[in-house]
Formats: structure tokens, sequence, C-alpha cells
């Protein structure tokens, strides 16, 4: 069972963060902040545009007890249509990533940085990822600092440079501080690694190899500061 409620304190800081906008999710946090609670004011976020399109929210998911936290991007196509995190190509990457690195999947929250699908529709009806803007990225993320608040873990890996940009600011490079660990929110340790989907557009065999190895390669360094 998820922990009943965040600290007074904790949600000051979240509601007094300094990329909140005039508008974002920050509005729309429940006064009673527990998971049930989350998802469903999450439902009703107009914090941004992006929830026009979108088919549903995408919350996260996982044990109230796990020190591990995945953040991704944004849902894509497949998370858009069954409303859950990580279950398209990439989430299947990711949960062979997860088994090299010795993390059971069953242990880990898995959530992203922004919760509604972001694409741009083609004339065949195909709707392609596009990278939310840092506008919509700050709007959502009272849901993120929410997320983490409530389940405490003592790492939060963030997969790819949106969602490391979210938590660590717009100066992060991820190049020069994958696979590193900084201090993050509610004194948990942040660090950052590829998106899996990355590792899918890799132009080449050989490059698609080195990417993924480097995401199981940060999993396990996560997993060590677990211990």
């Amino acid at each position: 069972m998820f922990p009943c409620a965040v600290s007074a304190m904790s949600l000051n800081d979240i509601e007094k963060m300094p990329e909140k906008t005039t508008r974002s999710a920050a509005q729309y946090l429940p006064r009673k902040i527990t998971y049930p609670s989350l998802c469903k004011a999450a439902e009703g976020c107009r914090g941004c545009d992006l929830y026009k399109h979108a088919t549903q929210t995408v919350f996260g998911q996982g044990p109230a007890t796990a020190k591990l936290i995945l953040v991704g991007e944004q849902p894509g196509d497949e998370e858009d249509k069954q409303g859950l995190p990580f279950v398209g190509p990439s989430g299947k990457l990711l949960d062979r990533a997860l088994a090299e690195a010795g993390i059971p999947k069953k242990e880990v929250y898995v959530t992203n940085a922004v919760k509604h699908f972001k694409f741009t529709a083609t004339s065949g009806k195909k709707r392609l990822h596009k990278t939310p803007s840092p506008r919509e990225v700050a709007a959502c993320k009272p849901w993120l600092l929410a997320e983490i608040e409530l389940i405490r873990p003592a790492v939060v890996m963030c997969m790819g440079a949106t969602a490391a940009k979210a938590l660590l600011g717009n100066k992060f490079a991820l190049t020069k501080h994958r696979g590193t660990s900084q201090p993050g929110p509610s004194n948990t340790k942040v660090m950052a690694t590829y998106h899996p989907s990355a590792a899918l557009r890799a132009p080449d065999h050989d490059a698609r190899q080195a990417m993924y190895a480097a995401i199981v390669e940060d999993l396990a360094a996560a997993q060590a500061l677990l211990h």
C-alpha cells in the first residue's frame, strides 16, 4: 500500500518550484496525496494542452516500496492506447536491460516526466512521437515530484535527456553526465542514461548495441547504489 500523504512542507515545495508557470499541474494536485488520489487527479489535469489530443493520462506504476524509480520522457503510441508506461517497443527493450542488470522489474516504479502522449499525425493516421517542450515538461513536473515524494526511492534513473532536464535543469548534458549520481528531490540520488528508444533508433547495429550496453551498465550502477 502506498504511503498516506505527502507532508505540507513537501507540497509547498512542489507548488513553489522555480519552473512553475501560471498554468501547471500544481493547480490539480489533490489536497491529500496518495497514489490513488494522484492517479485520479491526473486524469483531469489541464496544466497544458497535451490532454486535448492524447487518449488518456498515463500515470506511473510500481510498488510503494520501490527503491528505484525509472523516469522516461512521455508515453508513446502504445502506452497512450493501453494507459500504462513502457509497454511498447521501448518498454520491451527496457525489460531486457533490467533483467541483464539484475534488477527485478516488479521492484521498480516506472513513470514519465510528461503524462500525455505528444505526437504528430501523418496522412496515414500514424502517430509519430514529438518531443515535449520545456514549458510542457515544467507544467507536468508537479506530478513527477509528487510521485518521488510519495515513494521516497533511493535512486531515480532518468531515461533520456528530457527526463534528466526535468529534474536536474536544462543545462544538464546527457553525454557528459550519463551514469553519474547527483542529488535530487526528496533526498534521492538522480542518475541518467539513454532512453531505450534512442537505442532502437540508432543508425546501425554496432551503435544500437553500444547504446544498449550503456543502458545496462548505468542500470547496474544504479542497482549498486541501492545496497
